[in-house]
């Protein structure tokens, strides 16, 4: 895409869009910001680099005007594309775009696609660790971590891009090409974005929708929709997973094993005895990072050796302390309820749970469900705790916390040696915190502090 001398605007200053700034103005475009925030809203460290780059900021509201007086519009994840100035934008005929768009059309080097609602951040790190162990050159971005527009701005080389890819994101890609694409699994999420269940999965599915023969899709078999998805560009291999053997699946849970393979005379088992995230949903996610490593012909050892290297990430079912004889995990990324529910369903033993944030539409239910198995005591948080009561009462016992600090504590109180205290939110951090990482680092704080104390 020619951007040298083009008026660009791009929405949102988050860290993609001022990525997208520093492309966009290296590539010799004209470019504005539009953000939503006011000015001492925002870091004075990024004000001062969006001046230093020569770029207009625009702070506080998004003037229609800005939108109509450009070229191309680039937004970044959170901007809805339903706002006032973009649809006016798109009536008069000007290009909108998402930054993963952007940077997809000056990449040509093979993209690795990963999406989800649940999941994602950990299949691509671990595909990012398993190439990377193969002595490969690998770029690791999107939704985590950098920004997928950073690869071509800064110059890198690599042999793949490994990318997580958000809703959000997909929303706002035209020719978005990934060479291999996963989708891991389909459920409610983003309802207060979303009109409707459905339109959040057509979102999801739209990471197809550029792939030609010779690409690779790869679906969940267990997942209700996902199984009824077949792509339909000819020539186009599908491969599917499930956590048993059924025909037309390619991978598939083997005793303490996965079993995979690409062609029926070419069969491989892979041990997950040394594998150390806990959960059958993480068994689950090997799963198709096995087949992306098969299908780039990746030798089988070095398959198994990123199997029992790998650690996970921060907030992700992250093991923090043992006080006690009582375990306390941090999974601030369970950010809804499905990750919520598979979080206390990882534990064999009884689960203390911490739960509550920001609201993000739909119902608790299952979540109820589940906590009445396993959960002795809930403590709730946040902007949503009086709902989740709701839901709780009268199966689950539950109290109510002020803060994050009086959660671990009430949390601890509450829980005997043997069991296990989840921070498994079901919510956004947004209420009380700048994101989900920020939430985990005070829950571990928290727990620091009973540790200093015993």
């Amino acid at each position: 895409m020619k951007v040298a001398g083009k008026k660009v605007l791009v929405v949102g200053l988050g860290k993609s869009g001022i990525s997208a700034a520093r492309y966009l103005t290296k590539k010799g475009a004209r470019v504005s910001v539009s953000e939503i925030k006011t000015g001492d809203e925002l870091d004075p460290h990024l004000i001062l680099e969006v001046r230093e780059l020569g770029v207009r900021l625009e702070c506080g509201t998004h003037r229609e005007s800005s939108f109509l007086n450009s070229d191309l519009i680039v937004i970044s994840p959170g901007v809805p594309l339903d706002i006032g100035p973009l649809k006016a934008a798109r009536e008069r005929g000007i290009p909108v775009i998402g930054e993963m768009e952007l940077a997809s059309r000056a990449i040509e080097i093979p993209i690795l696609a990963v999406t989800g609602t649940n999941g994602k951040s950990t299949v691509t790190a671990f595909l990012g660790s398993m190439l990377e162990g193969a002595g490969c050159r690998v770029f690791v971005g999107g939704n985590i971590g950098r920004p997928l527009i950073d690869y071509p701005a800064e110059g890198e080389r690599a042999d793949y891009a490994v990318v997580e890819v958000s809703s959000f994101q997909l929303d706002a890609v035209e020719k978005f090409h990934p060479t291999c694409a996963i989708i891991l699994n389909i459920s409610p999420d983003h309802l207060d974005r979303y009109e409707s269940f459905e339109a959040y999965a057509r979102s999801k599915l739209k990471i197809f929708q550029n792939m030609k023969k010779g690409d690779t899709a790869i679906v969940n078999d267990d997942d209700r929709l996902l199984r009824e998805v077949t792509p339909t560009q000819k020539g186009l291999r599908v491969l599917r997973y499930g956590w048993q053997e059924k025909r037309n699946r390619h991978a598939f849970m083997n005793g303490t094993s996965v079993k995979a393979f690409l062609h029926e005379k070419d069969k491989y088992l892979f041990s997950v005895e040394r594998f150390s995230l806990p959960g059958r949903h993480n068994m689950e996610n090997l799963m198709p990072a096995i087949l992306v490593g098969l299908e780039l012909g990746l030798e089988p050892a070095l398959i198994q050796q990123a199997i029992d290297g790998f650690k996970g990430l921060p907030h992700r079912l992250e093991h923090v302390a043992s006080i006690n004889g009582i375990d306390f995990y941090n999974d601030s990324k369970a950010t809804n309820v499905d990750a919520a529910s598979k979080s206390i369903s990882s534990f064999h033993s009884p689960v203390v749970l911490i739960a509550g944030g920001r609201h993000k539409g739909g119902d608790y239910s299952q979540l109820a469900k589940v906590a009445k198995k396993q959960v002795k005591r809930a403590v709730l948080l946040g902007e949503s705790k009086d709902l989740i009561a709701k839901w709780f009462e009268g199966t689950v016992p539950y109290s109510v916390a002020e803060d994050m600090e009086d959660a671990v504590s009430q949390a601890f109180l509450s829980a005997k040696p043997g069991y296990v205290v989840v921070l498994a939110p079901a919510c956004s951090s947004f209420d009380m915190f700048s994101d989900y990482a920020q939430r985990g680092n005070v829950f571990k704080e928290a727990v620091r502090k009973l540790v200093h104390g015993n």
